[in-house]
């Protein structure tokens, strides 16, 4: 079965100011309008089986209705997997996640840079052991600012692994965006998957290579970041930037089966 691991698909009634906000924020033009119906095409074209849509509380008054849409996506859409999502901010998370565990929802996402806090923020260490039996946690990681003034870094989830040692993370962008040596450093080899959206726009040969090399090649997923990218053109991309034979980009289009499915 192949899996997109990273995607983003957005309420109708918001999903144009969220693609604006996309837009403005990484100095891009996103490839899709950001709408589940437009994604569920994308992905059909690209020959994805299925997909996780991410969805992540900006403030703790969103976490509630964020779920919400969380668990009625992957309830009307067959090619779903909705990862829900928590804030250190917001209290009631025991709740909020044992709601999502009986929902079926299998995973949690995090976007420190959005959500505002840090990821090394004891607040999330109490959240992280209560869930790491019950949910993977997909984090993003990394952005143009120094690991130490960043929200979030491949530093900050090392010191997550070592701290919890059963927890399941997903790091974004192969471990830390625009942060690969970083990643390289810290996150290469442990036992943690990383995933590729977001970056083969970016990244250097050299790095991109060198991650791909000394990662179990299991432990490495596709991910598109729709409605940034399209999905064939991610796996096109990926394919061609990381000389990967059809064969082997297929076993990488599959390897999140063994983890979500």
């Amino acid at each position: 079965m192949f899996i997109d691991i990273h995607t983003h698909a957005f309420h109708p009634k918001i999903a144009h100011k969220a693609v604006e906000h996309l837009n403005d924020y990484y100095h891009v033009e996103c490839a899709g309008d950001g709408t589940i119906t437009d994604l569920k095409q994308r992905e059909r074209r690209a020959g994805m089986d299925r997909f996780v849509v991410l969805c992540a509380a900006t403030e703790p008054a969103q976490v509630v209705p964020a779920n919400n849409y969380a668990i009625t996506l992957q309830r009307e859409h067959r090619e779903v997997i909705a990862f829900g999502t928590v804030h250190p901010g917001y209290t009631e998370w025991e709740s909020q996640l044992n709601r999502l565990k009986a929902a079926g929802i299998k995973g949690i996402k995090l976007h420190p840079d959005f959500q505002h806090f840090r990821l090394n923020d004891p607040r999330l260490l109490p959240i992280l052991e209560f869930a790491q039996d019950d949910f993977i946690f997909e984090i993003h990681i990394g952005d143009r600012l120094p690991p130490e003034q960043n929200p979030s870094c491949p530093y900050k989830v090392a010191a997550l692994l070592d701290q919890f040692p059963r927890l399941r993370i997903i790091a974004a962008h192969l471990g830390g965006y625009q942060q690969w040596e970083h990643s390289l450093k810290a996150l290469v080899g442990r036992n943690v998957w990383l995933e590729t959206s977001s970056c083969t726009p970016f990244i250097s040969d050299q790095l991109l290579h060198a991650i791909l090399a000394g990662h179990p090649r299991d432990r490495v997923l596709f991910g598109s970041d729709y409605p940034l990218y399209d999905p064939a053109e991610a796996q096109h991309d990926l394919q061609r930037r990381a000389r990967l034979s059809d064969a082997a980009l297929e076993q990488l289009l599959r390897n999140s089966e063994a983890l979500l499915v």
